[in-house]
């Protein structure tokens, strides 16, 4: 269906070691690398990051999200941690959810240009 995402970045080098940390934990690697966007996923690039400059964040929340799966909630944890250590900020601590459908384990970040993200895994789901 969605086949990649991509977001705006104000300091490519910034970000790179921001998502660089934050994707490992949940099996995302750099795979492309430009001179203005970097491609990160696991065969192909799903999620850009493109540098704007000039780019300026949006105050408070931004109204739209991402959100990656992952296996397991030892990687969600990791995912929100990793973007703590690196300059990211909390939007949702780690924690079972209620989504319309079921429940879930997730948590939301915002990276350094306020983009934000959420990584959830469906403890019952294979």
């Amino acid at each position: 269906m969605i086949d990649h995402v991509s977001v705006a970045v104000s300091d490519l080098a910034c970000s790179t070691a921001f998502y660089d940390a934050v994707f490992a934990p949940i099996g995302l690697a750099r795979l492309v690398t430009r001179e203005r966007s970097v491609g990160y996923g696991k065969t192909y690039p799903e999620f850009w990051i493109n540098l704007r400059e000039g780019y300026q964040p949006p105050p408070g929340d931004p109204g739209t999200h991402i959100c990656l799966r992952t296996r397991g909630e030892a990687s969600v944890i990791a995912f929100h941690a990793a973007a703590l250590a690196h300059d990211g900020e909390d939007s949702g601590a780690p924690g079972p959810r209620q989504a319309a459908m079921t429940t879930y384990f997730g948590a939301f970040i915002l990276d350094p240009d306020r983009n934000k993200i959420e990584v959830l895994t469906f403890p019952n789901a294979s």
